[in-house]
């Protein structure tokens, strides 16, 4: 095997209203034989500068656009919250276009496509509440919340994101996709529960099942120590199922 070539290579994809910064080390974490990149969407982190895509499907199709070139290895998905649909989504189009399926795809804290339209319209909320929403939850810095002028930076930036999420409706009659596919949940977040997470299992013709944490829908802000093993361990037995040399 080329010594320079990957043994993985795992795209991660971004919560609604954030970037890839929440992640930035995840790289120096997970095994030094894998590629780990940290893709953010248009309006966001690197690409603040680019216009926003308030529509899943076209955020898919974007993101697969800028990743199709780098498919040349093994590679996997992770996404979190808004980022596991589009890495849902994203998977659907490989599927439909014919180029080469993940090994293995893990989705964090967004509940199972059927459990679609259930969700309040946040990206409608008063200021106020919306910001005691964010806080509650996790993943927004506090200087955006303490700044007038970064909040009214980032305010549209996370409407239009949660707008995306809540109105997304997966495909009807699509089958389980043909790939392996994890599922991770904070035990303690009410937006993503572990039940809501279960549904995941009629998706994937391949479940390696739901891993519940300790804490919300942030579960690993404060330490992604374990999630990252877990990580680490699902997409090896996924690499391992589909007979690749990852040593």
């Amino acid at each position: 095997m080329d010594s320079t070539r990957p043994a993985l290579r795992l795209f991660v994809l971004h919560h609604a209203g954030g970037s890839h910064l929440l992640y930035r080390n995840w790289p120096a974490e997970l095994p030094d034989t894998w590629d780990v990149r940290l893709l953010d969407a248009p309006g966001h982190g690197l690409l603040l500068d680019q216009p926003r895509i308030t529509d899943a499907g076209r955020l898919a199709d974007f993101l697969l656009r800028s990743i199709e070139p780098e498919l040349t290895c093994p590679y996997a998905l992770f996404g979190h919250s808004m980022g596991a649909l589009v890495a849902y989504e994203i998977t659907r189009r490989v599927v439909d276009q014919g180029l080469p399926l993940p090994v293995w795809v893990g989705v964090s804290a967004r509940s199972a496509p059927q459990l679609t339209g259930h969700r309040s319209g946040y990206h409608e909320m008063p200021d106020a509440e919306l910001r005691t929403r964010l806080k509650r939850l996790g993943g927004t810095p506090d200087e955006v919340f303490a700044d007038p002028d970064l909040w009214a930076l980032f305010n549209p930036i996370i409407r239009a994101d949660l707008r995306l999420v809540e109105n997304w409706r997966p495909a009807p009659d699509t089958g389980p996709l043909p790939v392996t596919l994890s599922a991770y949940a904070g035990g303690e977040d009410h937006s993503a529960s572990p039940p809501r997470m279960t549904g995941w299992e009629e998706h994937t013709e391949h479940f390696l099942g739901l891993r519940v944490f300790d804490g919300g829908h942030f579960y690993f802000q404060d330490d992604p120590g374990p999630l990252l093993r877990q990580i680490e361990r699902d997409a090896t037995t996924a690499l391992d199922a589909a007979g690749v040399t990852h040593s």
